[in-house]
């Protein structure tokens, strides 16, 4: 697939294309809502808002409260949490909600529905500025935006699930980590894990960066000052990322263990390590590790496959292309590749390569042994496909690509092994190597020309069978 639209007007089309996206899922859920019959009748229980604009639309887009939207308006209508299982959803979208309702309107169901939409679009812009900065190619970056726009888990970013709040907070605490703003992206890391639980995953971005950072500093500027300094600025801004989830754990354990007798405590309050989270996973829901691996449980396990193998060729097509890049955790990645992003090294290290202060002998040794290599490659490669590598490589083979890598791979991972399987779709539908490695493919027609058939094809698929599905109360991921 080309897309024409000029690179100045790339934003303005993601904004349309993401709009447009919306308006597709949430007319595909209200019409499959009327011509269908639900399966389970309980999202009317909720409280019906009155209203007299449009009372049928929004009767429809109401009654299409399922599943776990049921229990983000019902703690948002409450102002907190009733029961114990109710813990497993975080706070920051029934906030959100319970914030307009509080002071716009007394409705609750709308204004879920128009924060995750907005969000999403919002999201959209980002994962395409991030990858304009990751990819450094516009077509690419583009179409792997337009990917997301029109995910397989569509009809939960137009749901109120917290996907496009977590999505929003995640992409944009990575554009501006790229960018060099740790602050301000920990603060982002920090509210995308008010949203989802896998949101405190994203300091492993803040601790990849400090790892190379403070080994730069001690053993390629031989400041062991600075690589001090580094290590507790990474440590602190991780706390500082897990510091919204843990808090929200703490007031769990206040509500449901303060102040009861000892007879009346659950298991989880008599804990060395009361983690409220954890329990309700685990008793109410069956979360993991293998207890999904069942016979009965393989047709979950087709429903995730698409996406766990896009998933899993990304990890291995990344680590096959730039091996050594790959199993070094970035270690063995030349210094010009790692000056080209902040992924890797700090402002710092520019300044000081500038003033000279960078140890000379040590970055000239791994230029030699880098050039060495490339030699190396070069000879060998006679009659194969793979010749020398360039010093930096743009797109997906991009030395900053790694830790996005790294980081789905142990999404995957968990989405595989401990979860209910089905979530996958969901669950890495934020992860922006997936999109990156699909347009990469899709960039190809020669070579993979039929992927990209496959890849829109799932995705449309996902979208109607999703939306029919789940806004009638069937079961989908």
């Amino acid at each position: 697939m080309v897309l024409h639209p000029p690179p100045h007007q790339h934003e303005q089309f993601i904004l349309k294309s993401a709009l447009y996206s919306r308006l597709l899922v949430l007319s595909l859920t209200i019409t499959w809502r009327i011509l269908a019959s639900p399966y389970d009748s309980s999202a009317p229980t909720l409280p019906q808002s009155q209203t007299l604009l449009l009372p049928k639309l929004a009767s429809a887009l109401e009654n299409g409260i399922v599943w776990d939207s049921v229990y983000f308006v019902r703690i948002a209508q409450c102002g907190g949490y009733e029961y114990e299982q109710t813990y497993a959803f975080l706070p920051l979208l029934p906030i959100s909600i319970s914030f307009l309702s509080r002071f716009l309107s007394p409705i609750f169901a709308p204004f879920g529905y128009l924060i995750c939409n907005v969000a999403f679009v919002f999201a959209a812009l980002y994962l395409y500025r991030l990858s304009m900065i990751i990819l450094k190619d516009p077509e690419i970056a583009l179409r792997a935006t337009i990917l997301f726009c029109f995910n397989p888990a569509s009809i939960f970013y137009s749901s109120i699930y917290s996907e496009s709040l977590y999505a929003l907070l995640s992409f944009a605490g990575l554009y501006y980590f790229v960018k060099g703003g740790n602050n301000l992206a920990s603060l982002f890391f920090a509210l995308s894990g008010c949203a989802r639980s896998n949101g405190v995953l994203n300091a492993g971005y803040l601790c990849f960066q400090t790892m190379h950072r403070a080994y730069n500093a001690m053993f390629q500027q031989k400041r062991t000052a600075l690589a001090l300094g580094t290590v507790i600025a990474g440590a602190l801004r991780s706390v500082f990322v897990f510091a919204p989830f843990v808090a929200f754990q703490a007031y769990g354990y206040y509500n449901m263990c303060k102040g009861r007798l000892p007879d009346e405590l659950r298991p989880w309050c008599k804990a060395r390590v009361p983690l409220l989270y954890n329990y309700i996973q685990s008793h109410y829901w069956g979360v993991g590790f293998l207890k999904y691996f069942q016979l009965k449980q393989l047709p979950n396990f087709l429903l995730a496959s698409p996406v766990l193998s896009v998933a899993l060729y990304s990890v291995v097509y990344y680590a096959k292309s730039r091996p050594e890049n790959f199993f070094s955790l970035g270690f063995r990645t030349s210094i010009e590749e790692k000056s080209s992003g902040v992924v890797f090294l700090s402002d710092d290290f520019y300044r000081s390569k500038k003033a000279g202060n960078v140890d000379k002998s040590s970055v000239k040794a791994k230029e030699n042994s880098n050039l060495t290599k490339r030699k190396k490659v070069t000879e060998g490669a006679v009659g194969e496909v793979h010749m020398a590598e360039p010093a930096t490589r743009p797109g997906y083979f991009s030395a900053c690509v790694l830790p996005f890598v790294l980081h789905l791979a142990f999404m995957a991972a968990t989405a595989f092994f401990v979860m209910h399987v089905q979530v996958a779709t969901r669950f890495l539908s934020s992860s922006p190597p997936v999109y990156w490695f699909s347009s990469y493919i899709m960039a190809h027609p020669t070579k993979y020309h039929r992927w990209g058939y496959v890849i829109w094809a799932y995705s449309a698929a996902y979208i109607f069978l999703g939306s029919l599905l789940f806004s009638n109360f069937y079961p989908f991921t």
